[in-house]
């Protein structure tokens, strides 16, 4: 179990931890890093507006300017830059996807991780396998028992933790592949259409039950994965904390 003792040490006992959560969508890592940090302020920010954010503050705004800005102000920080530029140019990933339709997505993992470095915080860096964020560690819903598999890739900075063991998966994901229909213990939490997840089975299986826009809700980290790397950073933090007490 986390401690806020443990939390306060790490700088002082005069005001909470402080996380900000870049790219934060309606807040899943958020509430995530709610779980693991307890009595943690976290703040959100994001391009678009987001109504249904969790958090304690949001500010609307471009993440990486942010970061830039006020990142050295955070105790910790987390970005989830959005994926939909992000790929190899090989079929099937998401540039590759959004190219043949003639959409076009900056890529964004570059400039986020110059802004992260410069903050001289720790961070964790959130992005699909195509991508080039650096894959220091893998999550997947089966992980932590979801309904949702969702594998994403983390890249750690100022600070490291173990890849945790990946379990077998339970079976297929329920919905329409190549023109097979398969049931399955899994909901595909993306797009629309084909047996793809609802609104309630997405909150269901992700575990965020405090916004019903279908889209967001798609995009959104399960609060399971950043709970997971929270309580990680923290046990990392365990010698520095013991060699001062």
């Amino acid at each position: 179990m986390t401690q806020p003792t443990d939390i306060r040490r790490v700088t002082d006992t005069f005001r909470p931890f402080r996380v900000l959560d870049a790219y934060s969508c309606v807040g899943g890592a958020t509430a995530g890093y709610k779980l693991a940090l307890p009595g943690c302020h976290v703040t959100g920010v994001d391009i678009q507006a987001q109504p249904d954010y969790c958090g304690d503050v949001f500010h609307q705004g471009d993440a990486i300017e942010f970061i830039r800005a006020y990142g050295h102000t955070f105790d910790f920080i987390h970005a989830s830059p959005p994926c939909q530029g992000e790929g190899s140019p090989a079929k099937g990933t998401n540039a590759a996807r959004n190219a043949a339709i003639g959409r076009t997505y900056p890529k964004l993992i570059v400039p986020t991780r110059a802004a992260l470095e410069a903050t001289g915080r720790p961070y964790v860096m959130e992005n699909v396998a195509g991508s080039e964020v650096r894959k220091d560690l893998r999550l997947c819903g089966e992980m932590f028992g979801l309904a949702v598999l969702m594998h994403r890739y983390f890249e750690l900075g100022g600070w490291t933790t173990a890849q945790p063991a990946h379990p077998r998966h339970r079976g297929y994901v329920r919905g329409w592949r190549h023109g097979v229909y398969r049931e399955g213990p899994y909901v595909a939490a993306y797009g629309e259409g084909g047996g793809k997840a609802t609104v309630d089975e997405i909150r269901t299986a992700k575990h965020i039950n405090w916004s019903t826009d279908h889209l967001r809700l798609r995009e959104a980290l399960p609060p399971a994965y950043t709970q997971w790397i929270g309580t990680a950073f923290l046990a990392s933090l365990t010698p520095a904390l013991g060699a001062v007490a």
